[in-house]
């Protein structure tokens, strides 16, 4: 619990030991404690600022030069009310101070008259006091409820100074020493201040609450270097700007126990990268894989409920220009366990717990979904909610997530179509069949429905559920299962489908996240891996994930202890070797063979009759004498790790190493329907396929023989440690403060735990005395030698090295010549990229104005020339466009002239037509006047001197020639309607030039008969137009005056007439007869073949045949033409009578007759 500093001291909990490099030195006149060089260095004396502070004078500290000292007023000292450490304000960060020195603990702690001391209680707690003046080897001290003890100085541990309550980074404590390191994490820690620096590794502590420390302004604020506080921000833009800058691969390694927020680090570290390398739309898809694998691989335990039960690398690629160009995910160890047995308290994989709570309506129809505390594997262990959180809203969270890394919606059903059969198979029983104890699958819901969702029959899921198929010499025989082994395959199956679902959707993650052709080599690796566990029974999946912490603490300490020390006894530098615990002797007891822990566990688990308990025998037997090993009773064994002493309980060991899924239930599985059964079952043949390395398991007459779980693990760590062995490491240690997952508790104990574990003192120690920052002597002479005064490029690396330190007046202290490299301490190559930075962009300035006077003389060349070229152009353009305007002119002129003409023609012509019909009409007015009434008309008679006479009245003979007029305009309208067609024919001359052909020579036909016709009326016009002509000559020796006596004296005569009266007017009504039926059927003629040629033409829509409709006129033509010539032929004929009766006056009447047609045709 977190102890207020006014109700005493901090208490520090469990804290009874001291670093190993701790030594008192005492003696009667002399009792002031020592620290070892590698904590202390050279052991000089107090600073002229501790001797103030230890006489009272806190005053010294209080100056200009201090940047702590605007918060010593703040503080409360050891004895004032707690409540004013509650009121202190908070700070972001505290950086090195310039006199950083006065608190390093190169001078020896002397217990001197009111200096604060950590006191260790008998109850093993610590405490903060105040020392009295001390006598002998016996010290007073005061603590804060007043209370006067006298202790042996050697029970005391030196305190830091109040103004260093609270500093960022460990490296700046005068006194580093366990309760220090507590009280100043403690104090960050109380004021939401969770980051803390241990040298090169970030400290996290999870607050278990929102804290207000990310955000887009706080990830500016680091982009820009405006802040310099520890943070997870400030790690990821150091890989950042180290990749860009080195070209050399990064990776951001992050551990703890289980709780300790790790995966949430991780997380914060991938928005940083997303937000400082998005642009290409990838980092969203990033982002959206961990809603993915925390739904699939994270599960609520006793101590975290968001734990990860699996390890993930995420290798992020970058482009040339720092954009992310891609990802890949690689996963190690899924608790496949879990999926079919929980502790009390915990649950399986969060997915199973989101889709019975979020599926919509009709996919938990389909899957047949019910609620979670209806399945066997679900209500084991009695817990299927989390307080806070929403399992149907993260359900929708996790299938959106699935949207944006590209995985369809087919195969989204199928995953959950895969998860519900899981489920399913929990369900499913077994009843007991024959006295043997063989069982077989109860055909329940729970069957059937397995069936259905894997693709399956029922009857070949109960075969592959309680028989097993098993080869032996040659032979195949089939053995019934007993119910434990039963179950065992039916939970093994299920085990297996969940893995495999696992992989293969790890799998599209990365095809959608790919990288391609925009790969260039450049990648920051974010690990995030399970923590050191130890619980009260630790089993095997405890067993495998604290090797790989081992494995992750060696190359921890290779890092930051091992090579560090190698490379400055290489490079021959003034180095006081500083200890740490190594762990190579934990390795070799799991890694060495053939009698290492993996070794004899492989070995023993290819023995078909070796159990659990012959393991753990055989492991006492072979191992007792290593000293990280130590047997147990029953089944149990110890191991002494790095982060403290576990038991394991072998109970369950053999079987998950073995991991065996027999042949029947692959078989049963590739037989399926459904694809993804069927892609599960080739990739467990193909693993089965593989080279085995190592031990091997067939028993039982299982065929497929595989590696087993720890040789696998075993393959892929080593691959994962070769992968960050050729990246730059950055460490961040989470810390879990308390057990109960709640904010605002600090246990001490359990943080002073992890802080062992971790090595924080050893790096912060290590960091202090050594050398950080080291740099080539060439890549040091080529970064920074162009800031030297002098000319020294003919010069050799080294010289150039030392030239620039000298010019810089870096101090001896400060950095060491190697043979190889310069080495530097902290903060000393921060002042000469600080200079380099202002020289570059001093240069830079001094080019971009050179550059810029450059670019606009050239710019104003170059709108110079341009301006010329356009003026050429637009002038050879404007004289094209003038010479296109000119011909068009003349064309314009041109068509303006034809269509004048033509229209000047045509007005010609209408007048031509028009003159003539006029003269026409007026000309047969006059005719018709001068004519008048005619007289009588005297036709042959009877023998004997009696002649008839006939009077004809004018009107019928001008109703006779209109009727002819009539013919003949009709007859002139058919010409040129034939004429126009003609001529629309003639348009379409090299498209039908057969038919026009045809036409032509039918219209000629036409022509030729109609003339025949016309000639054949126009006899029969002048035959009867004899009378008229007798009449006419009649007339004209009357006078015009005396007409109207004559009409009446022909009307006397007409009753006794009246019989030649009769036969004239049959002959008119004869002739009157043919000249309408010729007009009619000319109009007939001339309509149908103006309907063919628009038919032929596609001018109009007609379901006929032109070619075979025209013929079909023709005859028809034919026909009438020649009934029409005989009837004309017989009419001549009477016609001819009446003419030879009238001889007298026939050549008087063709006379006339003739002049009439002249006139006419004028």
């Amino acid at each position: 619990m977190s102890q207020k500093k006014s109700k005493g001291s901090p208490s520090l909990q469990s804290i009874k030991s001291l670093p190993v490099d701790f030594s008192f030195v005492g003696s009667p006149g002399n009792e002031r404690m020592m620290v070892s060089d590698s904590v202390l260095g050279n052991g000089a004396s107090l600073t002229e600022a501790e001797e103030g502070y230890a006489n009272g004078n806190d005053n010294v500290y209080r100056n200009n030069e201090s940047p702590y000292s605007k918060w010593t007023e703040d503080r409360p000292s050891v004895g004032d009310d707690g409540e004013g450490m509650k009121a202190a304000s908070s700070f972001k960060s505290f950086g090195r101070s310039p006199v950083d020195s006065k608190w390093s603990d190169t001078t020896p702690y002397a217990a001197k008259k009111k200096l604060t001391s950590w006191f260790q209680l008998p109850d093993g707690n610590w405490e903060l006091g105040t020392v009295l003046p001390t006598s002998g080897n016996e010290t007073l001290i005061s603590l804060a409820e007043g209370k006067v003890l006298t202790v042996n100085s050697e029970n005391l541990v030196p305190a830091n100074p109040d103004i260093l309550d609270g500093v960022d980074d460990l490296m700046q404590l005068s006194y580093l020493n366990e309760p220090s390191v507590l009280y100043n994490l403690q104090y960050r820690y109380n004021r939401d201040m969770i980051y803390s620096k241990a040298g090169p590794v970030l400290v996290a502590i999870n607050p278990f609450k929102k804290v207000p420390l990310y955000g887009n302004d706080y990830i500016e604020a680091y982009k820009s270097k405006s802040v310099e506080s520890p943070h997870v921000y400030a790690i990821t833009d150091t890989a950042m700007r180290e990749m860009i800058r080195d070209e050399v691969n990064q990776s951001i390694i992050i551990s703890g126990e289980s709780g300790a927020g790790k995966t949430e680090t991780a997380k914060i570290a991938m928005q940083y990268l997303a937000a400082l390398g998005g642009g290409s739309g990838i980092e969203y898809e990033i982002l959206k894989t961990n809603p993915i694998l925390e739904a699939f691989g994270n599960a609520k335990t006793l101590r975290n409920n968001n734990s990860s039960r699996f390890g993930k690398l995420i290798e992020i690629h970058f482009s040339e220009t720092g954009k992310l160009s891609g990802a890949e995910i690689q996963t190690f160890l899924l608790e496949k366990s879990r999926v079919v047995q929980q502790s009390e308290g915990e649950r399986s994989y969060h997915i199973f717990y989101q889709l019975c709570a979020g599926a919509p309506p009709i996919l938990r129809e389909k899957l047949n979904l019910k609620n979670a505390n209806e399945f066997n594997y679900l209500r084991q262990s009695n817990c299927y909610t989390i307080s806070g959180v929403d399992d149907a809203e993260q359900f929708h969270v996790v299938m959106e997530a699935m949207d944006i890394v590209h995985v369809s919606k087919e195969d989204q059903e199928s995953v959950f179509t895969m998860l519900a059969a899981v489920l399913w198979l929990g369900n499913v029983s077994f009843t007991v069949v024959d006295s043997e104890n063989h069982v077989e699958p109860v055909a329940d819901e729970g069957l059937i429905n397995v069936a259905t969702l894997i693709g399956c029959k029922v009857e070949e899921l109960k075969l592959a559920l309680s028989t097993r198929n098993m080869i032996i010499r040659n032979e195949n025989i089939v053995q019934k299962l007993t119910q434990s082994q039963a179950i065992d395959t039916r939970d093994a199956l299920a085990k297996s489908i969940y893995s495999c679902l696992f992989d293969w959707l790890v799998e599209q993650i990365n095809k959608s996240l790919a990288v391609g052709k925009r790969r260039t080599g450049r990648s920051i690796s974010i690990l995030d891996i399970y923590g050191f566990e130890s619980f009260e029974r630790n089993s095997f999946e405890q067993f495998c994930i604290n090797y790989a912490n081992e494995r992750l603490q060696q190359h921890f300490n290779r890092h930051l202890f091992k090579l560090e020390q190698e490379e400055y006894i290489y490079n021959g530098i003034d180095w006081a070797k500083v200890d740490f615990e190594d762990n190579q002797d934990c390795l070799n007891l799991f890694e060495k063979k053939p009698l290492g822990l993996l070794s004899l566990l492989d070995e023993e688990s290819t023995f078909p009759n070796g159990t659990d308990l012959t393991f753990a025998n055989k492991l006492k037997q072979h191992l007792n004498s290593n000293t990280c090993f130590r047997g147990e009773r029953d089944k149990a064994f110890m191991v002494s790790h790095y982060a403290g002493q576990v038991v394991y309980d072998t109970t369950g060991f053999l079987e998950k190493n073995r991991d065996l899924l027999h042949l029947d239930s692959i078989q049963l599985l590739s037989s399926c329907t459904s694809h993804l059964p069927k892609a599960f079952a080739s990739s467990l043949l193909t693993q089965s396929e593989k080279p085995v390395i190592g031990a091997l398991y067939k028993s039982g007459g299982a065929d497929s023989q595989k590696l087993s779980v720890a040789t696998k693990f075993k393959g892929q760590l080593f691959q994962l440690m070769q992968r960050l062995e050729k990246t730059t490491p950055h460490f961040i240690r989470c810390i879990k403060p308390n057990d109960f997952q709640s904010p605002g508790i600090y246990n001490q104990g359990l943080v002073l735990q992890q802080l062992r574990c971790c090595g924080v003192l050893e790096v912060v120690r290590i960091s202090r005395s050594g050398f950080p920052t080291k740099m080539s002597h060439q890549k040091f002479a080529r970064r920074y030698g162009f800031l030297l005064l002098d000319h020294v490029a003919s010069q050799d690396p080294l010289s150039v090295s030392v030239a620039i330190l000298h010019q810089f007046n870096i101090l001896p202290d400060m950095y060491q010549v190697g043979y190889t490299k310069l080495f530097f301490r902290t903060g000393q190559i921060g002042i000469l990229e600080d200079t380099r930075n202002r020289t570059l962009h001093g240069i830079l300035r001094v080019q971009s104005c050179f550059r810029g006077h450059q670019v606009r003389r050239y710019a104003k060349d170059l709108r110079r020339g341009i301006a010329t070229l356009q003026s050429y152009v637009r002038g050879e353009k404007t004289r094209k466009e003038y010479a296109v305007l000119l011909e068009r002119h003349r064309a314009a002129i041109s068509i303006q002239k034809q269509i004048k003409g033509r229209i000047s023609r045509k007005k010609f012509k209408n007048i031509n037509d028009a003159s003539v019909l006029i003269q026409s009409v007026i000309r047969g007015w006059m005719v018709r006047r001068c004519s008048g009434d005619i007289g009588f008309l005297q036709f042959g008679g009877k023998k004997g001197a009696e002649q008839e006479e006939v009077l004809v009245k004018s009107s019928v003979l001008a109703e006779m020639q209109r009727r002819v007029l009539r013919a003949e305009a009709a007859l002139r309208e058919k010409e040129e309607e034939n004429d126009v067609l003609h001529q629309r024919l003639q348009q379409y001359e090299n498209r039908w030039s057969e038919y026009e052909l045809k036409m032509k020579s039918m219209e000629e036909v036409w022509q030729k008969q109609m003339r025949s016709l016309q000639s054949s009326l126009s006899i029969a016009k002048r035959s009867l137009a004899f009378d008229d002509s007798r009449r006419n000559s009649d007339a004209s020796t009357n006078a015009i005056e005396d007409s109207e006596s004559s009409w009446d004296r022909g009307n006397n005569f007409r009753t006794h007439e009246s019989g030649g009266v009769r036969r004239m007017n049959a002959g008119l009504s004869v002739i009157s007869r043919l000249a309408d039926e010729f007009e009619q059927r000319s109009q007939i003629f001339g309509d149908d073949a103006k309907f063919l040629v628009e038919a032929k033409s596609g001018q109009v829509d007609a379901n006929l045949d032109p070619d075979q409709e025209l013929r079909r006129l023709r005859q028809m033509f034919d026909a009438w033409k020649k009934d029409y010539g005989a009837r004309l032929r017989e009419t001549k004929v009477i016609l001819h009578k009446l003419g030879n009766e009238e001889g007298s006056a026939n050549k008087v009447s063709k006379k006339w007759w003739g002049r009439r047609n002249s006139t006419r045709f004028i």
